[in-house]
């Protein structure tokens, strides 16, 4: 048996989600499905981060382990056929026998794409509409507090199998927002993140931009480590798995 690292990008607005699950339609479901087809023998596949649904990815990783004698790219082209429009495998490589595509990781980054007003048809599946004007600046003030390395207990999930389990300190290493006109685009990089942390972060960024919550206040919730109704989820739509870093 070889490991093989793999690279995907997906469009999630159909899927539920990264993770395989009970009669439920994850991209996981997919690709393993397409292997399983190829290779002719069952395949798991483990992810390096499990996206909500409605959540895209730029540069999903995974891995896999199977005897594949043909070399990564020959193995891109035999699965595209298997695969739906919305799933492309960008790239397979081998890949050391201790690499975890979860585990191995060094760090995440995130891109949220919003959209002041109503996005049109052809975007709103790609961009989180806000309907009203923000403070970009407060946002940007807000959001200096969260480099560094902390405890990010007020930003984990509500609920959730990993809720009491994962190791809430993170190194939070960077955070823009960037854009023009009525496309903005919040960027986060950390050394991992939370289930819904990033959309958590989120939520509370854009009550800041929106003069309900004030940066000090934001400050504040971060460094409390309790989850507030101050921090409200943000919803899945624009929210981008866009590099792992190894």
């Amino acid at each position: 048996m070889s490991r093989w690292k793999c690279v995907c990008a997906y469009d999630g607005t159909h899927f539920t989600g990264w993770q395989s699950q009970p009669s439920r339609d994850a991209v996981q479901d997919r690709i393993e499905a397409a292997l399983a087809a190829v290779l002719t023998m069952p395949v798991r596949i483990h992810g390096s981060s499990r996206t909500d649904a409605g959540v895209h990815a730029l540069a999903q990783v995974f891995h896999f382990d199977a005897d594949w004698k043909h070399g990564g790219p020959t193995l891109v082209a035999a699965l595209g056929p298997h695969l739906p429009s919305a799933i492309q495998i960008k790239s397979i490589r081998p890949a050391a026998a201790e690499f975890h595509a979860r585990y191995s990781a060094r760090g995440k980054r995130y891109q949220f794409r919003l959209f002041l007003g109503q996005a049109d048809p052809f975007e709103t599946n790609y961009c989180l509409s806000i309907p009203y004007s923000l403070d970009t600046e407060a946002i940007t003030e807000a959001a200096r507090c969260l480099i560094g390395q902390h405890d990010f207990s007020a930003f984990a999930a509500e609920t959730g199998a990993d809720r009491d389990q994962e190791n809430p300190v993170k190194d939070f290493r960077h955070f823009e927002i960037s854009g023009r006109g009525k496309r903005l685009r919040l960027t986060f990089e950390a050394s991992g993140f939370m289930y819904k942390m990033v959309r958590s972060i989120t939520g509370a960024l854009l009550r800041v931009g929106r003069g309900k919550l004030s940066p000090g206040e934001f400050r504040e919730i971060l460094e409390s480590g309790v989850r507030s109704k101050e921090v409200v989820t943000a919803g899945p739509r624009g929210l981008f798995l866009e590099k792992v870093y190894y």
